[in-house]
This record gives structure tokens, sequence and C-alpha cells, in this order.
């Protein structure tokens, strides 16, 4: 195969009002240098490799151009991934990959794993225990980071499904983990079992919260959601249609449908675990027939006018970047989703200063609660 530019990769076209995406960075570029080392069979057999959390499609591309590898099980977390990945396959004239429907589709019998970490420990348990029961014997998982955000604990996460685990030399800001000697029931039967998604239940809500491996919050209830929780049964009590932005673990829009048994609840999220996450929480809380969970990025897939009460506490974090690009998204999207009158209640961390954004995208703004930490504000739609 030819060498490819990756810094073609993700330029922003004309037009485009999306943030402009990172290229090719040294993590991605030492994974796809290191595959064939670890695993170099896998990558000229169609269908035994899978690619986790690629963030833009480096990789998948990657492994693609540079060895060949066709039939790759892509597993993404994050819809804007996926449409990257998408899009800029389309742009380069490159197939050779798809998304299975399961994380035992994604593995079953693949031989070499390649995986972006991220910060979420869980998030690499759940793949690390999916991966060790359903590849084949030899696999290889090869896990990359920024060594700012690594540690040894993540190596003993890796230890819980696989007998063998090696951290390779730095490499610029970059290091990557080996794993090997996939863990299997009869020889460790606790380690090859899956307690993913985990269920708790919340007593002082009487709810129960059921979460995957790396959705915000897991199975707890974060401060600002209950902040959140405790002010919304005054928000737009004609409500029909509820939407909760940015669902997670599911516990708000799981909330909503308890407390208004009339109410239809959208729930959406940018990320697949989320999505799987409220769907849970909603069947383990008897509301799975009145709460819908979709993935969306910041609510795009909404359709405008459809909901005259969105509930939302954003993000300010993109992994270990702070921002509040998602934030702002979400307010955009809240005001086209609503209709004539209808309000966006909003949580959010004080020091954030929101409600002049909130002002400008969305309309009139006032404070429902501020606590030492937390500010509540309700913004209603004037027309639409």
């Amino acid at each position: 195969m030819p060498a490819f530019d990756f810094a073609d990769f993700f330029r922003r076209q004309p037009g485009d009002d999306t943030p402009d995406l990172i290229a090719i960075d040294g993590t991605d570029r030492f994974l796809i240098d290191e595959a064939p080392h670890v695993h170099g069979d896998a990558l000229r057999q169609p269908g035994e490799v899978a690619v986790v959390d690629d963030r833009f499609g480096v990789l998948t591309l990657g492994l693609i151009t540079q060895y060949g590898a066709s039939d790759i099980r892509v597993v993404q977390d994050s819809l804007v991934g996926e449409r990257a990945l998408e899009a800029n396959a389309g742009t380069f004239g490159l197939r050779g990959f798809h998304h299975p429907d399961s994380l035992e589709d994604a593995f079953r019998d693949v031989r070499l794993v390649v995986l972006r970490l991220s910060k979420s420990h869980d998030r690499l348990d759940e793949i690390a225990r999916a991966v060790a029961r359903f590849a084949a014997p030899d696999v290889v998982l090869l896990c990359g980071g920024n060594v700012k955000y690594m540690n040894v604990s993540q190596n003993d996460v890796l230890r819980r499904s696989f007998g063998e685990v090696t951290a390779s030399r730095g490499r610029g800001k970059s290091r990557l983990l080996i794993a090997q000697d996939p863990l299997r029931a009869q020889a460790n039967r606790a380690a090859a079992t899956n307690p993913w998604p985990r269920s708790v239940h919340v007593d002082d809500l009487g709810m129960t919260l059921v979460a995957h491996g790396g959705v915000f919050a897991g199975t707890s209830l974060d401060q600002g959601t209950r902040v959140l929780l405790d002010a919304m049964d005054d928000a737009v009590p004609t409500a029909r249609t509820v939407v909760d932005l940015g669902c997670g673990n599911g516990v708000i829009a799981a909330a909503v449908a308890l407390r208004r048994p009339a109410v239809q609840v959208l729930a959406t999220d940018v990320s697949r675990i989320a999505v799987a996450s409220t769907r849970a929480t909603a069947a383990a809380n008897g509301v799975a027939d009145r709460v819908t969970a979709l993935l969306a990025d910041a609510g795009d897939e909404l359709a405008v006018g459809s909901a005259q009460l969105v509930l939302c506490n954003p993000p300010f974090h993109a992994d270990t970047t702070v921002t509040t690009d998602a934030a702002e998204a979400m307010f955009r999207n809240a005001a086209t989703i609503l209709q004539a009158g209808g309000e966006l209640w909003c949580v959010w961390n004080s020091h954030l200063r929101y409600r002049p954004v909130l002002e400008r995208l969305v309309g009139p703004t006032r404070q429902v609660v501020r606590t030492p930490k937390f500010t509540v504000t309700a913004s209603r739609v004037m027309s639409n």
C-alpha cells in the first residue's frame, strides 16, 4: 500500500461551522507503527482486527492504508468519532471497516485489538473483559495513550482479564500497554465474569441506576444532577414531551418519567454507552415504555418544536480537556427543539457563568436555584 499523508485528514471545509478537528497525534502514530510488530499476521487477514475508540478515524484508516487491513471491526463510543471516520473514509475513497452491533460481534475471534485509552478505567475494564471472553486465544490488546494521563492502575485493570501485561518505552509523549494471554473462564472464572453493566439502587431517590463502563457518573448521582432533580418538579408542569439532553446514565430521564406519568421522555447523548445505560436505567425503573433513548450530537437528531421542556446538565470536559463547546451546542439545539414558550432548565457549575450565553442562544433566563457550587436556570424560547 502507498504511504498515506495523514496531514490531509480532518481539514475544515469552507462553510463548515463545526470546530476544527485534531489531526493524527503521536499516540495514533505509535499505535499504527507498532501494530505489525505485535500481531502482523492479524493485519493480513480480513476481519481479524478491531479498533476501539478511534477519535476521528485515524487508527482505522491508517491500518487500512499502511498495511492493507480489511473488514476492520470498529467500536466507537462517540457519535462524533463515527461521523468523522465515515466522512473521511468517503473523502479519501476508503472502505474496509464496519461497526458491529455488540461487543461480542466486535471481538468474536479477532486477533488484534487497537485501543485508544481514555481517562475511564471502567471503560477499559469493560472492553478488556469483552476482548478476553470473545477474541481468539492469541489475541493481543494494544493500548495507547498520552503519558500525562496514564498510570499504573491501568495495568492492574488489564491484569484482571489478561495473564501478561507489558508497557512499552515512551515515545515522545506517548506510551503503549500490551495485553496478551486472555484469562478464560476455565482458568480463572472470577476474572472472566462480566460485571457490566453495573446496577445500584439509590435509596434516597427510590431508583435503580444502571451504567456501562465509562458513562458519566457511572452508577452514582452527580452533584449537579442532584440539584437539578431537586428543582425540576416546577419546570413547565404542563409539558407533554420532555427532552433529557445529554442523558448519561439516564437518571434524569427516568426520574421525570416516574414523577410525571403522562409525559413522554426523549433522552439523547453523543455517547453510545450513555444511550445503552439510559435504556437500561429506564427498564430497571419500569418506565422503558415512556423513555426513548437516541444517539445524537447535542440533540441534533430531534425535530424542530418537538418538546415543551428540555432538561440539561451539560459537560464541560471532553475527556481530559476543559471546554464549553458541547454546552453551547446543546443550548443552541435546545432553542430549536423547544416550542415557543417552552423552557430549557439547565444546571451548571456557577463559575462557568453561562447565563449570558443562555440569554443569547435560547432566550430570557432566570435563576431558579443557586448553591455554593451549582446554578439552575430556566431559559424560555419566545418564538420558533
